[in-house]
């Protein structure tokens, strides 16, 4: 569970996950516990690069700009978010809660966040504070989500301590492939405006949206990547999720026990139900009138380079960390890499790998030696239906292949 300590009011604030407790009169913040401890405080006053839009001047975590707002899109007041260190746990876990220290004025609320390491490369979905993870861990990290009211009051966050423990698991991870729907995409655009990861969009840009921060990946990673096919198979772009849209903010559709419209089928996004339907009047989670059915975003560089599209219409989505295949994150020198049709270097162009996306390693062949980011190979992955990408330009956390020869 999240509770909220209030510092001078005792008003309840409405956070991510289940009750919440105001309570007045709270204590100063316990001293943060090393690493290894079922009960720790974070720091909420170290921003870094991760970060977005938030100070921790004097201790205390706030927005550094109340006009701020990410996208050109028109929210009900500013946002920001800070995502704490990576935190060891001193035995394996499936939960953790949250008690805040922290002012939430009226119209202003505070979202606390976690997810659990799985793998060298491989984390959980973000889930609410209190909440069960999908499976147990021994590393987490916490991200706190700020929103302002639509007059520039900001919440404050003083203190966060936190617990780790063990519940019976529901929703438990297996051993499955990948989920993959058929989603209505449109072309984002934007350049020169900034993601909710804190990304400034440039020209021809490589990254997806999706309505939901549970897959939000940080900026410079691709910790939560999708790959986007046309849906007759002949392109595809492997593209890390760097925004939150279009259209709804806790939308995650893909998932079985999604967090809002629980009503709506695995796999349809509220704004398809909202166009076609006219669910929910027809208006998305912040109110506004659905335009178009869409359940994701594609920067232009997705868009017009990777998938070759000219007008918005239907993808087929793959959302790669549901799936549970070693995996192996793109590096390159910035550009996207090509996909080929086969491990060789004049094999057909099957679309476009971003760099830092994480993608599902289904098997290796032996093929063209190629030199690149991590030496000289013939060791070729294969990412996908048809889909190849030389070894050397994937992180893998090893030296020999993380999959079976194909």
């Amino acid at each position: 569970m999240i509770r909220i300590m209030k510092a001078g009011r005792v008003t309840a604030a409405v956070l991510a996950a289940g009750a919440v407790t105001a309570l007045a009169g709270a204590p100063a913040q316990a001293a943060t516990a090393p690493s290894g401890s079922a009960n720790w405080a974070a720091d909420v006053s170290t921003v870094d690069n991760d970060d977005v839009n938030v100070t921790g001047a004097g201790g205390t975590l706030t927005l550094a700009d109340a006009a701020w707002h990410r996208t050109e899109r028109v929210f009900a007041g500013s946002e920001g978010s800070l995502t704490t260190a990576e935190h060891q746990l001193g035995s394996a876990a499936n939960r953790v809660s949250a008690e805040l220290t922290a002012d939430t004025p009226k119209g202003t609320s505070i979202d606390v966040d976690v997810r659990g390491r799985t793998g060298v490369n491989d984390w959980t979905e973000w889930t609410p504070a209190g909440t069960a993870l999908k499976t147990t861990v021994n590393s987490v990290q916490v991200r706190i989500s700020l929103h302002s009211s639509t007059d520039g009051t900001r919440p404050a966050v003083r203190g966060l301590a936190l617990s780790a423990d063990s519940v019976p698991q529901a929703n438990a991870l297996a051993a499955t492939t990948a989920l993959t729907y058929k989603i209505y995409a449109t072309r984002e655009g934007l350049t020169g405006q900034t993601t909710a990861n804190g990304h400034v969009i440039t020209s021809r840009d490589h990254f997806v949206a999706l309505p939901s921060g549970r897959g939000l990946s940080g900026k410079g990673s691709g910790t939560y990547t999708v790959r986007v096919c046309k849906t007759d198979g002949s392109r595809c772009e492997y593209a890390p999720v760097w925004d939150v849209g279009p259209w709804n903010t806790k939308d995650d559709y893909w998932n079985a026990a999604r967090a809002e419209y629980k009503d709506l089928p695995q796999g349809q996004p509220e704004a398809y139900a909202a166009y076609h339907n006219g669910y929910n009047g027809g208006k998305d989670d912040l109110g506004y009138k659905v335009g178009n059915p869409a359940g994701i975003d594609l920067g232009d560089g997705v868009f017009y380079d990777g998938l070759g599209m000219s007008d918005n219409g239907n993808v087929n989505v793959t959302y790669l960390w549901t799936g549970s295949s070693p995996t192996g994150v793109v590096s390159t020198a910035g550009d996207p890499m090509n996909v080929r049709a086969s491990a060789s270097t004049s094999a057909a162009v099957k679309g476009l790998a971003a760099n830092y996306a994480k993608v599902n390693i289904e098997c290796y062949v032996e093929g063209d030696t190629v030199a690149g980011k991590f030496g000289t190979t013939d060791i070729w992955d294969r990412i996908g239906p048809n889909n190849y990408v030389s070894d050397t330009y994937l992180q893998t956390g090893s030296d020999s292949p993380v999959a079976p020869h194909c």
